[in-house]
Order: C-alpha cells, then structure tokens, then sequence
C-alpha cells in the first residue's frame, strides 16, 4: 500500500479483484469505503478475466506488477481510479504503466498525484530502469498526468503517443 497526501493506492488481491468485478460494493464494504458508482467497460471486464486475473493467481509471478492499484481518496473514503501495471519489467528494465479516474472524480488531480506515487514505488525496485505509458493522442488529460510527472514523448503511432520516464 502507497499514501500520499491526499490518497492511498492499494494493489487488489485476486478475492478483491473478483469483487472489482462484480461492481455490487462488496470491495468497498471489505475496505470499508462508501460505494461509488463506476462502469467496468467491456475491454477492461475481458483484460480482467482473460489476463489480469490469471496473472495475479500465478504464485511464480509477482502480483504487484500484474494486478488493480485502486486509488482511495482519503478526504472522500472511496475509489477515485485506478492504476496498473501492464506485467513484470521487460528486458530493458521497463514497466508499463495504465491508469483511469472515474468520470466523476476527473479534474482533481488524483491521477497525477497517483502516478508520481508509483514513479517512487519502483524506483525502489531493483532492476527498473523506467516507465513506459501509451495515451491515445486525442486524450489530453491522460498525457498531461504523464507530462506533469516527467515523462517525454518517446514517439507515436497512428492513434497513440508514447511516453518513458527514466528511473535510473
């Protein structure tokens, strides 16, 4: 578990996940936080069921790389989003990096606090080297919360920016 001033950011286990899932409040009463109103999308219910989960059920991985970060606002004591890692460090000592706000939580700040919190988690980590992040390019806020914390512009596809922060 992470703390900042203003949040916490806490990785979910598998049994937390699969509550995550459900979106019927049981993982906020297990937490014991007031229900928030949130939509899974499609994509992320099948990256869930299809990888998240079984990754994070593999004893030979380390779940922290593989599992839901959810961000709790202290102030409010619920969920205000998400962050993740998209699988343990690449060759090159890079993580990727993904994360989403929930609608009614946009604007506050809470992701770019929540990303510079995981920047310092895994400079603690041995053998990452940096942080590599996609954003479609039509999504300004998403790339501001990376620019905010450092991150540049490594190239771009058709849809996306690509951005890497240098931890070493």
């Amino acid at each position: 578990m992470l703390q900042t001033a203003r949040l916490i950011i806490q990785p979910l286990t598998y049994d937390q996940l699969v509550k995550y899932i459900r979106a019927d409040h049981s993982l906020e009463a297990e937490l014991q936080l007031k229900p928030v109103s949130m939509t899974i999308s499609e994509d992320l219910k099948d990256a869930l069921e299809q990888a998240i989960l079984p990754n994070v059920a593999d004893s030979q991985r380390n779940y922290l790389y593989y599992t839901l970060w959810t961000i709790i606002s202290r102030d409010e004591n619920n969920m205000v989003g998400d962050i993740c890692f998209v699988g343990e460090p690449n060759e090159a000592g890079e993580v990727e990096i993904g994360y989403g706000t929930y609608e009614h939580q946009r604007g506050k700040g809470y992701m770019t606090e929540a990303v510079k919190a995981m920047i310092e988690w895994t400079a603690q980590q041995p053998g990452i080297k940096g942080i590599i992040a996609s954003t479609l390019k039509d999504n300004t806020p998403s790339y501001a919360v990376l620019q905010k914390n450092g991150f540049m512009k490594t190239g771009e596809s058709a849809d996306l920016f690509h951005w890497r922060h240098n931890i070493r």
